[in-house]
C-alpha cells in the first residue's frame, strides 16, 4: 500500500494486508463499496469495460485472517490507474480524435471569439451526464484509501491509529491560486491582477508562455517576483500541441525545461490542460499543475479523482481542483460563487487542496472583476474563521516534500514525529467507530482536539 503509506505517513508496521489477484489479469470497472469507482484488474467480480455497464461491488469480498486484511485487487494499482489517469477515455475526447483536433487548432487563431465559444459549447454538450470521474468534485482516490485506512483498523483490531496530518502547524485545508496569462492583454493586466490578489494578502503564481503569445522582458519577470508572487512555465507557445505525440513532446520540452531556468521557475503547466502522465518524467520541474480533478469542461476528459497532491516520480502534482474562471464565465455563465463555494466545501470535507485557476485575460471586464475579487474575500474569510493555509504552489511544494520525508516513531508509549520540518508537522490519529471514521488531532495544551468525522 505504497499510496496509503505515502498520502498518511502512518508507520509501515500497520499495514498488514495480502492481496489475491493475477496483474496479467484483464482490467475493468468495478465499485469499492458506496459507489466508489474502480479501474484495475480483480479477482472477485466480472470487470466491466465502461463505468455505464453495471458495475460488481466487491466490499464483501474483503477477509480479515489473523489480523490481516485480504483484498481482491492491489490498491496501489487502482489508485495508480486513477492517479495517471490509466482508465479508459471518453470517446468524446478531443485528444483521442487527432484529425478533429488538427482542424480546429488550424483554424482556431482565425475564428471569432463568438464562433468559438460556440463550437465549444457544441463539443461539451452532455458534459453534465459523465458518470465518472463524479461532478463537481471527484474524491475516488481518497474514498478508496480511507477505507483501506479503515480496513486495516478493523483487521487489527485498532480503534486508533497514528499518522502524520496533511498540512502544517494543524490547517484544516490548503488554498492555493494560480493565474494563465495567455494573451498580450492578459500580460499588460498582470499588475492590476497583482494589486487585487495584494489587496486580501494573497499571493499567487503566475504562469507565462515563453513563445509566441506576446513578450516576456526580463522587467516584467522581475515585477512578479519582486512584489512576492510566483512565476513558473506555461507550456511553450499554447498552440495545444504540446502533447501531438511523443516525439514533438520530448523536443519541445528541451525547450520548456530550459525557460524553467532562465525564468528561475519551480513549475509547469500544459497549455490547455492537455497532458500524458507518462511523459511526464522529461519535465525539469519541481511540480506540475496541468490535471485537473474532474475535466468535464476541458477539451481532454478524465481526471485524476483526487483533492491532494501526489508524486509522478519525482515530479509532484499539484492538481486543479475547482472550475477555471474560463469554463465559468463562458460555458456555464456562471457569475455567482456558487458552484466554488459548492467545490470547496466538498474539497474541505476530505481537508484537501483548493486549487483556484483565472486568467487576466478572462477577467478584464468589471463584471468578472467582482467576482474574483468576491472569491478572494471568501477564500481570505476561510483562512481566518476556518483555519485554512493560503500559501503559493512553491511554498506547498516544499512542505508536501518535507512531509514525505517525515516518519513516525515510537518514543515510550508516545509516537514522535522525526525528520527535517517535524517542528511543523502534527502528530494526528484516525479514529474508528463502526464504519466512520474520524481524524483527531491533539491540540498543544489550552486546546481541545479537532475532529473531521466522514463516512468510510
Amino acid at each position: 500500500m505504497r499510496r496509503l503509506i505515502e498520502r498518511y505517513r502512518l508507520p509501515e508496521s500497520f499495514v498488514k494486508y495480502s492481496r489475491n489477484f493475477d496483474p496479467a489479469q484483464p482490467q475493468g470497472f468495478f465499485t469499492f463499496g458506496e459507489g466508489t469507482v474502480c479501474f484495475g484488474s480483480c479477482s472477485a467480480e466480472t470487470l466491466a469495460p465502461s463505468v455505464d455497464d453495471g458495475l460488481g461491488d466487491v466490499r464483501d469480498c474483503v477477509r480479515f485472517n489473523g489480523g490481516t486484511l485480504h483484498l481482491p485487487f492491489d490498491p496501489d494499482q487502482i489508485v495508480d490507474n486513477t492517479l495517471l489517469e490509466r482508465y479508459p477515455p471518453n470517446a468524446r475526447d478531443l485528444s483521442t480524435q487527432p484529425v478533429l483536433r488538427s482542424v480546429y487548432y488550424t483554424l482556431r487563431p482565425l475564428l471569432p471569439v463568438t464562433v468559438r465559444k460556440y463550437l465549444q459549447r457544441i463539443y461539451l454538450a452532455g458534459w453534465e451526464k459523465a458518470r465518472f470521474p463524479r461532478w463537481p468534485v471527484d474524491v475516488s482516490v481518497e474514498r478508496i484509501l480511507e477505507q483501506c485506512l479503515g480496513l486495516l483498523m478493523k483487521a487489527q483490531g485498532l480503534e486508533t491509529l497514528p499518522f502524520i496530518w496533511f498540512w502544517p502547524d494543524a490547517y484544516d485545508s490548503c488554498a492555493i491560486v494560480t493565474h494563465d496569462v495567455e494573451t498580450e492583454a492578459g500580460r499588460n493586466f498582470c499588475s492590476s491582477l497583482m494589486d487585487f490578489d495584494d489587496s486580501i494578502g494573497i499571493k499567487s503564481a503566475f504562469q507565462i508562455v515563453p513563445e509566441g503569445r506576446y513578450t516576456v522582458s526580463p522587467a516584467f519577470l522581475a515585477e512578479i517576483r519582486g512584489r512576492g508572487f510566483e512565476v513558473n512555465v506555461h507550456d511553450i507557445n499554447h498552440d495545444g500541441y504540446l502533447f501531438h505525440n511523443q516525439k514533438q513532446f520530448m523536443q519541445r520540452i528541451i525547450a520548456a525545461n530550459r525557460y524553467g531556468r532562465v525564468f528561475g521557475a519551480q513549475g509547469f503547466r500544459a497549455g490547455v490542460m492537455y497532458r500524458n502522465q507518462q511523459w511526464f518524467h522529461a519535465l525539469d520541474f519541481e511540480y506540475d499543475m496541468s490535471i485537473p480533478n474532474a475535466a468535464h469542461l476541458e477539451p481532454q476528459r478524465g481526471g485524476c479523482c483526487t483533492v491532494f497532491p501526489y508524486f509522478i516520480g519525482r515530479l509532484l502534482e499539484l492538481p486543479l481542483t475547482t472550475t477555471q474562471d474560463y469554463a465559468m464565465f463562458h460555458f456555464l455563465n456562471e457569475y455567482s460563487l456558487d458552484l466554488w463555494k459548492r467545490q470547496i466545501a466538498l474539497i474541505r470535507q476530505k481537508n484537501g487542496l483548493i486549487h483556484i485557476l483565472t486568467h487576466p485575460d478572462y477577467i478584464l471586464k468589471k463584471r468578472e472583476q467582482e467576482t474574483y475579487l468576491q472569491l478572494l474575500r471568501y477564500l481570505d474569510r476561510l483562512r481566518r474563521t476556518e483555519n485554512v493555509w493560503i500559501t503559493t504552489p512553491a511554498h506547498l511544494n516544499t512542505w508536501w516534500r518535507a512531509r514525505s520525508k517525515l516518519s513516525l516513531i515510537r518514543d515510550g508509549s508516545e509516537w514522535r514525529i522525526k525528520g527535517a520540518g517535524a517542528e511543523r508537522a502534527r502528530l494526528a490519529y484516525a479514529r474508528l467507530n463502526g464504519d466512520t471514521i474520524s481524524y483527531e488531532i491533539p491540540m498543544r495544551k489550552g486546546q481541545s482536539a479537532e475532529r473531521i468525522e466522514r463516512r468510510v
